[in-house]
């Protein structure tokens, strides 16, 4: 079980046209993968988000010279070591050497946890609403449209980005599409404060198909989080930029929020990851994971979901979705786990239960050449 080589991935995507939410536009897509191979043959994928050049020359030079020789079963150790160099690159090793201990065991990734408790898992459409388009809100509706029209059941729009009027027609128009049959999520991005965000209300109080509000303001603001959520008339979400199970606690103590929103790329690996969100159990909250970044990060969180207790007895054959990313990107479906009518299948093969597309690996492998 001594890991033998490690391949890297980075791959490169540039966008037909820029698209974002408050913090931004995006202009291409990346996403740096890597394959870890132990002697024995058996293999593990993992992931990680970061500026190419970076995540190339640190894994070269460094990363990669540390994992060779080491047993796969060291995961603990391994990513405790590699995290105080880089946080991300952790969190994938965690997802290789996981796979590679359920394979090994002849296991699915569930299995390994302990079975899961449900075969399926709802997704919902995340939107990056904002183009540079004069007509960017027409752009969305097409895009939502489509996506309604694939089966989603539940969308997440963007705001905070444009003027409070702007976003607020935006939604307005989103409702009348939608009908109220659809449910919505809106996604500020921390980009309020307190007396904005709760303007957002006056409508929320109208509306019967708002699941929840993102981000609304910023994160470190706990007792303007405890207010809003004492005021608004739907849940609170948020926390996908949190890094630590113990960054959660606070939010969770005080009250302060309904719905966490842990990224399995962002914590110090899968370990965590799924501490963070059984801790959302032990408070009684819910957990939905954001996971617009990459394919295997959001396999891991549905596999998180199968797994994971139902969070009241009163809904107990519920379970929050998971965030899937409709826009323009290829490396979404790099891996042939892809939903059907808002619904993804959990695997039940050995292992993460899919293989990654290789051909694409091949297509958009990046040149090496610098990106802006």
């Amino acid at each position: 079980m001594r890991i033998e080589k490690v391949e890297i991935f980075p791959l490169l995507y540039k966008l037909t046209k820029p698209y974002g939410d408050a913090n931004g536009y995006k202009k291409y897509r990346t996403c740096f993968l890597f394959k870890i191979t132990t002697y024995s043959g058996i293999h593990g994928w993992g992931e990680c988000i970061d500026w190419l050049p970076t995540l190339e020359k640190g894994f070269s030079e460094r990363i990669i010279p540390y994992l060779l020789g080491k047993k796969a079963t060291d995961r603990t150790h391994i990513c405790g070591v590699i995290k105080k160099w880089h946080k991300r690159a952790a969190a994938g090793i965690s997802m290789a050497l996981t796979e590679i201990i359920a394979k090994s065991a002849g296991l699915s990734v569930c299995d390994l946890w302990g079975g899961k408790l449900r075969d399926s898992i709802p997704v919902y459409a995340s939107f990056q609403s904002y183009s540079e388009e004069e007509d960017w809100l027409k752009h969305s509706l097409e895009l939502i449209d489509q996506a309604v029209c694939r089966g989603f059941k539940m969308i997440k729009v963007k705001i905070g980005g444009r003027t409070l009027q702007e976003d607020q027609a935006h939604i307005h128009s989103v409702q009348r599409l939608l009908e109220e049959k659809i449910g919505l999520a809106l996604d500020a991005n921390q980009s309020y404060d307190a007396a904005t965000a709760r303007i957002w209300d006056r409508y929320f109080r109208e509306w019967s198909n708002m699941l929840w509000f993102e981000e609304p303001i910023p994160m470190d603001q706990l007792a303007d989080y405890k207010l809003l959520r004492s005021n608004l008339s739907i849940p609170v979400a948020g926390g996908e930029n949190l890094k630590t199970t113990a960054q959660f606690l606070p939010l969770l103590k005080e009250g302060a929020i309904d719905i966490i929103q842990p990224d399995v790329m962002h914590v110090n690996g899968i370990n965590e990851y799924r501490e963070t969100v059984q801790l959302s159990r032990s408070f009684g909250v819910r957990s939905s994971p954001h996971s617009f970044d990459g394919p295997i990060s959001r396999l891991y969180s549905l596999f998180v979901q199968a797994c994971l207790p139902p969070w009241s007895k009163m809904d107990h054959e519920q379970i929050e979705p998971v965030e899937w990313d409709v826009m323009e990107n290829p490396f979404t479906s790099l891996l042939s786990v892809q939903p059907t009518n808002g619904i993804v299948k959990i695997p039940d093969e050995i292992g993460i239960g899919a293989e990654i597309d290789m051909d694409k690996l091949k297509k958009y492998q990046w040149d090496g050449t610098i990106y802006h």
